[in-house]
């Protein structure tokens, strides 16, 4: 394949200090950067966006300002640099996971790149990759659901939740979906939940679950809010249940005493994405929810549709 010439600056968005969407800056003039020993140099077409890249932004995970955040995207290898790339090339179309997405292009260790399989449609790759393998980390490590366990699924309509209601849906789960409007607790059930509490019009959520369980509570909750769920997540437990916490869109939990936890033999969990995951895309033929695609130059806007609750499935943005 003849190479593709490589320019010298490229377009992203930079964070330069820690706050409000406001803080993320477009730029058209970043370096282009030059992949290192076992890295890999990828032209995005199409940047995943998560609400992980919030707490980035408002700096709960460590990052140092200054930088490009941004955890997944889907393009084309342009270049390869020194030593091992894991046999990839230029020209294949890969989806990676590693930091710095907000940008036209991104160096990557080759490690964590992976050919997208041809019969997948150009975007879904992107839309799938960092919350499909969170919810397969969440159904089949962190906890291994069983047929006929009971489920709660907070924020059920978003891109982990739409994946983890498919998800136990396919397990002989019975999952029970929370979101804000009704229009998001459709779509929940369209994508494998059996029941839907809308928490803006449920007064007594607990109640609510106990009466669908017939009082036996639920065998794992799936909770990517945090603070404003934790002591509905304690009272819907069920003995021996499990509460897995894999995000915090509604801020940090408090802690929990161990008293309630002991009275419950509960465990809690944080889950990282593991494994490949196309397989229930070409195999299993996984619907992917897209919710739109952005241009990257109206990153502010898109932060702040994430953090206002006006999206559903998976955020795209393109270069």
């Amino acid at each position: 394949m003849t190479p593709v010439p490589i320019p010298k600056v490229m377009k992203g968005v930079q964070m330069k200090n820690f706050g409000s969407a406001e803080v993320l800056q477009y730029q058209t003039d970043l370096p282009v950067p030059v992949p290192r020993d076992g890295e890999v140099l990828i032209k995005n077409d199409f940047i995943g966006i998560n609400y992980v890249d919030v707490y980035w932004r408002m700096g709960m995970m460590g990052v140092v300002a200054g930088g490009i955040i941004g955890r997944e995207a889907e393009g084309t290898v342009l270049s390869t640099g020194p030593g091992r790339v894991n046999d990839l090339q230029v020209g294949d179309r890969v989806v990676w996971l590693a930091m710095g997405g907000y940008a036209e292009y991104t160096a990557v260790p080759a490690s964590m790149a992976y050919v997208v399989p041809a019969e997948v449609e150009p975007g879904v790759a992107a839309a799938t990759l960092m919350q499909g393998l969170t919810a397969l980390t969440l159904t089949h490590r962190i906890y291994q659901v069983k047929k006929g366990d009971w489920a709660l699924v907070h924020a059920a309509a978003g891109g982990t939740g739409l994946w983890l209601c498919r998800l136990l849906k396919a397990l002989g789960a019975k999952t029970i979906g929370t979101a804000s409007t009704a229009e998001k607790i459709q779509l929940a059930k369209e994508n494998g939940a059996d029941f839907g509490i809308n928490y803006h019009e449920e007064k007594d959520l607990v109640k609510r679950v106990e009466e669908i369980t017939g009082g036996h509570g639920v065998d794992v909750v799936y909770d990517g809010v945090g603070k404003d769920q934790t002591e509905n997540n304690m009272n819907v437990v069920a003995k021996d249940g499990i509460i897995v916490t894999y995000g915090v869109a509604s801020g940090v939990p408090p802690p929990i005493s161990p008293a309630i936890l002991a009275a419950k033999n509960v465990r809690l969990e944080f889950a990282k994405w593991c494994a490949k995951l196309f397989d229930a895309i070409t195999k299993d033929k996984v619907n992917v929810k897209i919710h739109d695609t952005y241009p990257l130059s109206k990153i502010v806007r898109v932060h702040q549709d994430l953090e206002g609750r006006k999206t559903t499935g998976k955020v795209l943005v393109k270069p």
